[in-house]
């Protein structure tokens, strides 16, 4: 059985960040490239439009303080929703993310290729509403 390439799969938020993310500055509509003819005539600027769900995008700028490598600690998530998530504070803070995905991705240049993902998110949720951290394995056995 092959994969498609742009599969996308879920995945809990606390498995893919056990330490959570911050959200660095607005989240903002993911807008499609504009040339200079484009700008000069006046052409409106397109939002896009994911081709799997039909939704709107928008992008925002999070941080995982779990990732060890600091040109890798920062990077854009994709939300896919008909309207602007908005986080629940304004300043600074950590967030959670609702109905994640992670799509695969080779990054890097020549011979310096990594595995990387593009993550979407649906919104966001309260911080601490899923735990926060990476829940422990529940074993079988409780202790007395």
């Amino acid at each position: 059985m092959a994969i498609p390439r742009g599969h996308r799969f879920p995945i809990e938020f606390a498995d893919a960040f056990p330490q959570g993310l911050v959200l660095m500055g607005e989240v903002a509509p993911d807008t499609e490239y504009q040339s200079r003819e484009d700008r000069a005539s006046g052409r409106p600027v397109r939002q896009r439009v994911d081709d799997l769900t039909g939704k709107r995008q928008w992008k925002a700028t999070v941080t995982d303080p779990n990732e060890p490598n600091a040109k890798r600690a920062s990077f854009e998530v994709t939300f896919l929703t008909d309207v602007q998530p908005v986080p629940a504070t304004a300043e600074v803070r950590p967030v959670e993310l609702d109905g994640v995905t992670a799509e695969p991705r080779v990054a890097g240049n020549g011979e310096f290729k990594y595995q990387s993902y593009l993550f979407r998110a649906n919104g966001f949720r309260a911080a601490g509403a899923a735990g926060g951290t990476r829940r422990p394995p529940e074993s079988g056995s409780k202790a007395a």
